[in-house]
């Protein structure tokens, strides 16, 4: 009698067997869901992130239709504002074929040595006059007046001193440059964390290290917001005093020209490529800000 009750009845197996299956289906259905899962998901971030990295071309080409749609209704007038088309069309036989991109690298050597003296000076003497608020507080006024002070009322004075020569554009880049990027460089050390620098001291850290350790990676940010904005603002300066101290290349010359010839084509193409020049330097210090200064705001 034991032995028979401990055989399974027929009933036992009928209601075991749903129950294996079920098991045995989704021991398997789980990889199989994954498998299937996975490359979906994996399709979908791709496109995620090409959508990103296709938005900014957004605004130029929302810009060009709307330049073809007026060109093309009759609300633009073509001789004054030539279609998108034909414009850089003209465009890029002129940097192919003709002396655009000389006139172009002309501007970026320009801007590099502008930037590079600015740079060179305005980042070690705004550290100098950030480090002592009074020293800033003495010279303020100075550095907002000549900042405040449009560059292109400089010509005059950067032309009796250097000449009209190279020296003449890049001095004067390099001044608004540099009165931009000594601002930003001193108002960045002057409000580092007192804290962070309180508690260094309490620690007997020495003055060398409070400022290679934290002095120095606070200003990090703000040096980099004024080494973008000055750079941007080297290429205005050159780009428009190429055009009026004595040029004879870059970009600048190139568009006044094009005015006074009624070149059209070529001046709108110069513009857009003088835009698209600015757009890349200030994109390329935002790449190296993100590499070197990864932590900020943190």
């Amino acid at each position: 009698m034991k032995a028979t009750s401990e055989i399974p009845t027929a009933a036992d197996v009928s209601s075991e067997a749903p129950a294996a299956a079920r098991a045995a289906t989704a021991s398997v259905s789980g990889p199989v869901a994954k498998a299937r899962a996975t490359p979906v998901g994996a399709r979908r971030s791709q496109r995620r992130s090409l959508g990103y990295t296709l938005l900014p071309a957004t605004g130029p080409l929302l810009l060009i239709a709307i330049w073809w749609l007026f060109a093309e209704t009759g609300l633009l007038n073509t001789k004054l504002v030539p279609a998108p088309g034909p414009t850089l069309s003209a465009t890029w036989e002129a940097i192919v074929h003709g002396t655009m991109a000389h006139d172009l690298l002309q501007t970026l050597v320009r801007v590099v040595y502008a930037f590079a003296f600015a740079a060179g000076i305005g980042v070690p003497l705004g550290i100098l006059i950030g480090a002592n608020e009074r020293v800033y507080r003495s010279i303020e006024f100075l550095i907002d007046f000549f900042r405040s002070t449009p560059s292109t009322a400089m010509f005059p004075l950067f032309m009796l001193i250097f000449g009209l020569g190279e020296e003449g554009k890049i001095g004067l880049a390099a001044f608004a440059a540099f009165l931009i990027i000594v601002f930003n460089v001193a108002y960045g050390v002057l409000n580092a964390r007192k804290t962070r620098i309180l508690a260094a001291r309490s620690m007997g850290a020495s003055s060398l290290r409070i400022f290679s350790d934290i002095i120095f990676l606070e200003t990090l940010p703000q040096t980099f917001v004024g080494l973008r904005a000055g750079v941007s603002i080297a290429l205005v300066v050159v780009v428009v005093a190429e055009m009026f101290i004595g040029g004879v290349d870059g970009i600048g010359h190139r568009i006044i020209e094009d005015q006074y010839g009624y070149n059209l084509k070529d001046m709108y193409g110069s513009l857009l490529l003088s835009g698209a020049f600015g757009y890349g330097l200030n994109y390329l210090f935002l790449l190296v800000e993100r590499y070197f200064v990864h932590w900020a705001g943190r």
